[in-house]
């Protein structure tokens, strides 16, 4: 097995905010990432969006940091950053020259500690706008745009927290207040509800130097209770949706083990067996042998409180998903009584060299300091990539297919979407 080990020195501050420091002086580079433990998960219906919309409010200034002077600090000394938002967690970073590391904190800093002032009425309609651009560009002007949130619908109950998507809806960006910002702000972008890992060619008394001066005097936030939901009933729903698309596209859905959970990596593998490259079983019989198909895809997505497993087919013109489905159910019945030794070998020995790829870069997402940070979110242990592999590697073809048997021979959510006035493409009642 590749050496994964990513040693690390960890800083906690009085006031609750852990710093990880991981050195690597090959190359005069360091990236700054810092996780706040917040999505989509903690908001509540009616207002939804609040993590999502924060990841832009984030760009727009804060309180020594004029609104547009966060990038060009960063541009004039040749960096990049971004961020992100998921159900369970936001993340930003920043990659630069490792000369700039004292630049990358304060401008954090500033965000973690002066946010609450910057935000005006409006910035938030501003960035209210940008949203709702962006949900119109990714869902409801985007073919198979909506296909996700209604998979969300039909998966959970009302109110559950992964029952709406990332971006929220449309009336509850639209809804938002400054005062319901000012309230999310408070409650969870706060030093004890944050980590920040910091990689590359730093030393961990240099972090802590300027950690401490720039962070220290930042207060603590309230404790933050976590939703902690029933799980979801498993059960079995049909649902049929026309789109302005010209092929249909057939979505199976079902529950599954939450994320490090036992069974969540078997399932990650399982996904491999099935869907990826040309060798894989869904392609083999959809595209290749029976020419159903134009593509095929499937994927464990780990969170929190629980994970999804989905089966993705995009058929061929005029072909009826009515046609797909059986196939596909064959498919997974067959996995759930055996699985070959070669197929688990070609699975792992991919996985195993995309977990390499991941860590040669110290930033960007998935690099280094965004796997430390990752590490420490959901098992309290930066230096957790080898252990993560090992729950692969230590696999074996009975583990695949019993959480095969157990998980997706259940009743799954199944979502066709066919083109306008093409219901009879959908998948039948079975």
């Amino acid at each position: 097995m590749s050496d994964l080990r990513l040693p690390y020195d960890l800083i906690t501050l009085d006031n609750g905010l852990r710093v990880i420091v991981h050195e690597d002086h090959r190359a005069p580079l360091v990236c700054v990432n810092v996780w706040y433990h917040v999505g989509s998960k903690e908001e509540t219906p009616g207002r939804t969006g609040f993590a999502h919309l924060f990841e832009h409010l984030m760009f727009t200034g804060s309180e020594h940091v004029p609104e547009g002077r966060f990038d060009v600090l960063l541009e004039e000394i040749g960096a990049t950053n971004n961020g992100s938002t998921s159900t369970d967690r936001t993340n930003y970073w920043e990659l630069l020259p490792s000369n700039g590391l004292e630049l990358a904190l304060w401008l954090e800093a500033d965000r973690m500690g002066g946010l609450l002032p910057a935000i005006t009425g409006a910035q938030l309609e501003a960035q209210r706008d940008v949203v709702r651009n962006e949900r119109r560009q990714s869902y409801e002007n985007r073919p198979y745009g909506l296909a996700s949130e209604t998979l969300l619908e039909g998966l959970y109950p009302d109110g559950h927290p992964y029952s709406w998507p990332v971006i929220g809806s449309m009336a509850d960006i639209g809804a938002a207040t400054l005062d319901d910002v000012h309230a999310f702000c408070r409650q969870y972008y706060t030093p004890n509800n944050a980590a920040i890992a910091v990689a590359g060619n730093v030393t961990p008394a240099q972090v802590q130097e300027v950690i401490e001066r720039y962070f220290a005097d930042i207060p603590r936030g309230p404790d933050v209770q976590r939703p902690s939901p029933a799980p979801p009933p498993r059960t079995a729903q049909r649902i049929v949706m026309e789109d302005d698309v010209s092929l249909a596209r057939l979505y199976i859905a079902w529950h599954s083990p939450a994320v490090f959970k036992d069974g969540d990596a078997a399932l990650d593998t399982a996904a491999t067996i099935l869907a990826h490259g040309r060798a894989s079983r869904l392609y083999r019989s959809l595209v290749y042998e029976k020419q159903l198909a134009q593509s095929v895809s499937a994927y464990q997505s780990s969170a929190v409180l629980g994970s999804t497993f989905r089966i993705i087919v995009t058929a061929r013109p005029g072909v009826s998903l009515a046609e797909i489905e059986p196939i596909v159910r064959r498919e997974l019945e067959a996995m759930s009584n055996e699985v070959a030794e070669r197929e688990l070998e070609r699975a792992l020995n991919g996985i195993e060299t995309g977990f390499v790829d991941s860590l040669q870069n110290v930033g960007g997402f998935g690099g280094r300091a965004d796997q430390l940070n990752m590490y420490l979110f959901h098992t309290g242990e930066p230096d957790y990539a080898a252990q993560d592999l090992c729950r692969y590697l230590d696999l074996t073809t009975a583990d695949v297919t019993r959480s095969v048997r157990e998980h997706l021979l259940a009743p799954s959510v199944v979502l066709s979407v066919v083109p306008l006035g093409r219901s009879e493409l959908a998948a039948e009642e079975r």
